[in-house]
């Protein structure tokens, strides 16, 4: 049975792209579904959850897109500076970060920003949800890796990495996680928060994603999609995914294989049929679509794309509780709503116009 699967892509032209695929069989084909001019500047983020695609951009907007209605959602417009980066926690959190060095909290219910955090002295380059949605980890120009508790909204630990990290990514098991700072990866152990393996990329990275809980792969400023496996800390397989460097990698699992997603600045977006096995061999292509722009960004919304959440614990504050608890616990029913609170003993960042702006249909 095919899927319903769409692919979403920012660009630098300042507007996003919507592609649905048919994916029946080895030859999946990609499209035109929408084209949405709603930034005044270049697109720098994009995430979707099961119901929702959201999209950040340097003119200090998220805008929001309800797949299910196929309707425009309104925008957010609590950050001041270009939207870094963007990130869905299951369906009923969003997370968002800024040049302004601020972290937001969203609730999808009526959209409302729950907490603000001033997370860094510089901005925020990257941050990433730990899978039990109670730690999140940031980078930012202030050359520190900072642990957020989610619970209580207060800082849970600081690391100085002596150089201004841009990437941090959780793997899907939430036991590693690992830190990317030019063509640098630091390979880390939730459990002991120390590095265990560092591997260096070509060229400088743009993207990387966790395949499983031991394959990430990587794009740089070349045209090749590499693997890493981070148990080992080695490079274990490589191919030349499109002709300019590749901007952005996503992924999903259909049957008993990963479908890896790439996007370039030479304007395609690429689907590719990759075996999970002992021995990686390259990847074969699916399908492409050429978007014409100079691509940014890149996410895949499914209806059903909301992940196993982690019945983590409801006492965890720092990492290595939670490490403990990890130990102990198996993935479980979903954390309810009220998982991520508000940090009242924080002050609020001032909305404007009430942190979001309704967009009449």
């Amino acid at each position: 049975m095919a899927a319903v699967l769409e692919l979403i892509a920012g660009s630098y032209e300042q507007i996003t792209f919507g592609y649905r695929v048919k994916t029946e069989g080895n030859d999946w084909t990609a499209k035109p579904d929408f084209t949405h001019h709603a930034h005044t500047a270049s697109v720098s983020a994009v995430a979707a959850s099961e119901r929702f695609v959201v999209t950040g951009s340097k003119d200090e907007t998220i805008q929001l897109y309800d797949m299910k209605k196929r309707t425009e959602h309104g925008a957010l417009l609590h950050h001041e500076g270009t939207i870094t980066c963007l990130e869905f926690y299951g369906s009923s959190h969003l997370l968002s970060g800024g040049e302004d060095g601020f972290l937001c909290v969203w609730s999808t219910k009526k959209w409302e920003c729950m907490t603000t955090i001033k997370a860094h002295k510089g901005h925020v380059t990257s941050l990433s949800v730990h899978p039990s949605g109670k730690l999140a980890l940031s980078v930012g120009t202030d050359k520190t890796l900072r642990t957020w508790n989610l619970i209580n909204g207060r800082s849970a630990f600081i690391k100085n990495i002596k150089q201004n990290a841009h990437i941090v990514r959780w793997s899907p098991d939430g036991d590693r996680y690992v830190v990317v700072v030019d063509d640098k990866i630091d390979i880390y152990k939730l459990e002991t928060a120390s590095v265990t393996g560092t591997i260096t990329n070509p060229k400088r990275i743009s993207s990387v994603k966790f395949l499983n809980n031991s394959v990430l792969a990587v794009a740089g400023d070349d045209d090749t999609v590499r693997f890493c496996d981070v148990e080992k800390a080695k490079w274990v397989c490589e191919f030349k995914a499109h002709e300019t460097r590749v901007k952005a990698v996503d992924s999903l699992i259909v049957d008993d294989y990963c479908v890896l997603l790439t996007a370039s600045n030479d304007g395609y977006i690429k689907m590719w049929k990759l075996h999970l096995k002992e021995e990686l061999e390259p990847p074969v292509l699916l399908g492409e679509v050429n978007t014409t722009a100079r691509l940014t960004c890149l996410a895949v919304w499914r209806p059903s794309s909301v992940q196993p959440i982690s019945d983590g614990p409801s006492k965890a504050a720092t990492s290595e509780e939670l490490a403990q608890e990890l130990a102990k616990k198996k993935r479980g029913r979903a954390i309810t709503e009220k998982v991520i609170v508000e940090d009242e003993s924080k002050p609020k960042k001032k909305k404007k116009n009430g942190g979001k702006k309704t967009v009449k249909q």
